[in-house]
């Protein structure tokens, strides 16, 4: 059955290489999702599929009933772009200035989309329903996935697979990982307020500025001498802004910066100590400090047996010495909600060939090989199949929801 419908899947790789391109040279920013969602949703009413717009906002869900009575397998592609200039040079080039899929989000989208083809030709014979998530918002906090679950976008699901194209991995590879896959996503700002005055005369202000860089310093001891060396944690400044002439000494600066984590412990001792090094080096230098800390998504944490059921079926498909144990990933991925709702695995599709130049995600030039669509598919209709044919996996669920 499955090689058929791989075959069925190679048959319409056009079509999934013409709805990507349009995606690709038509991008819509996070939470201004518009025509993406109406094209998912169109395209998966044409296959008769019993389809929900505007789902936590801006997803769409379509449901396809198999001819049988069986488990639910929820499959996800999420579908907004990121705020980058493209700089490729391609046919199907970014038309919307100033926006691009630089991360492959149009690359899950028109592999779903083809998948969701593929079964739907062959519903009669399922054991079962596949849900068919289409999510908006990933690249932004709060992401769409949360408020999605919320609205219902997983009831009736028993297990949730997918998928991420991997730039930096070879075209033909899978990379799976059990438990922490990708951390936990948190952000920082603090408000530094001294006294500002002439640069001639800095004995009389509370520079801000040096306060600032002395606090930079003394975040670097966070994760170098408080976080237990065995566990995983970072905490970078990303910007520190203050002051617009050579000779005054400005009355505040601002400093932001992310933590990335994956042991609950860790993120709150860290959510504490930023606060506490911040407002203690001010007060010795004689400023203030404003904090504020965000809690973003939770950690990405695959649960063993969908893991190992994914390892095991992409070894099929691209032969067990092209599946990759990937190492944990400090990005972060609001699939993670899904997983604290229902079994499931995140896995990685390799995106990288000798065809396209190799750049990493979120840069202008970042851009994948189009056949790593045809991987994301098989696996997923791989996975479907497998899964619904597995008697024991509905017992399992309780028990692989706890453990993550």
């Amino acid at each position: 059955m499955t090689e058929k419908l791989f075959e069925r899947l190679q048959e319409i790789y056009p079509e999934m290489v013409s709805f990507r391109r349009d995606l690709h040279m038509y991008p819509e920013l996070s939470h201004h999702e518009v025509n993406t969602p109406e094209k998912v949703a169109c395209f998966l009413e044409n296959l008769g599929l019993e389809v929900k717009r505007n789902v936590g906002g801006r997803g769409v869900t379509g449901l396809l009933k198999g001819g049988k009575p069986g488990k639910t397998v929820a499959l996800r592609a999420d579908f907004d772009a990121l705020p980058i200039q493209e700089e490729n040079e391609v046919e199907y080039k970014s038309r919307i200035p100033g926006v691009m899929h630089a991360c492959g989000h149009d690359i899950h989208t028109a592999a779903l989309l083809g998948v969701a083809k593929t079964l739907s030709e062959v519903k009669d014979q399922l054991k079962g329903n596949v849900l068919f998530i289409h999510q908006f918002a990933e690249e932004v906090i709060p992401g769409g996935a949360k408020s999605m679950i919320e609205d219902g976008c997983l009831d009736g699901a028993d297990v949730i697979y997918g998928a991420h194209v991997w730039s930096t991995n070879r075209t033909g590879t899978i990379g799976v990982r059990e438990g922490d896959a990708m951390a936990a996503g948190d952000t920082f700002e603090i408000n530094i307020f001294g006294k500002g005055g002439h640069a001639a005369t800095p004995h009389l202000t509370v520079d801000p500025i040096a306060a600032g860089c002395q606090l930079i310093s003394n975040l670097q001891q966070v994760v170098a001498r408080k976080v237990d060396p065995v566990k995983t944690a970072v905490v970078s400044v990303a910007a520190f802004n203050s002051g617009n002439g050579f000779n005054v000494i400005p009355d505040k600066a601002r400093i932001t910066g992310t933590v990335r984590t994956f042991d609950e412990d860790v993120r709150s001792m860290i959510e504490s100590l930023i606060g506490e090094i911040a407002h203690s080096t001010c007060k010795a230098l004689g400023a203030t400090a404003k904090y504020e800390y965000v809690r973003g998504y939770p950690a990405v944490k695959n649960h063993p047996d969908e893991t190992k059921r994914v390892e095991r079926l992409a070894g099929k498909i691209v032969g067990e010495e092209n599946v990759i144990h990937m190492p944990a990933q400090m990005g972060m991925e609001d699939f993670a909600y899904y997983l604290q709702k229902v079994p499931g695995t995140f896995f990685f599709v390799g995106g990288n060939s000798e065809e396209i130049e190799e750049f990493p995600h979120h840069h202008p030039r970042f851009d994948v090989d189009e056949r790593s669509m045809i991987d994301i598919g098989k696996v997923l209709i791989s996975a479907v199949f497998d899964y619904l044919s597995d008697e024991g996996a509905a017992e399992r669920k309780p028990a692989e929801v706890q453990s993550n």
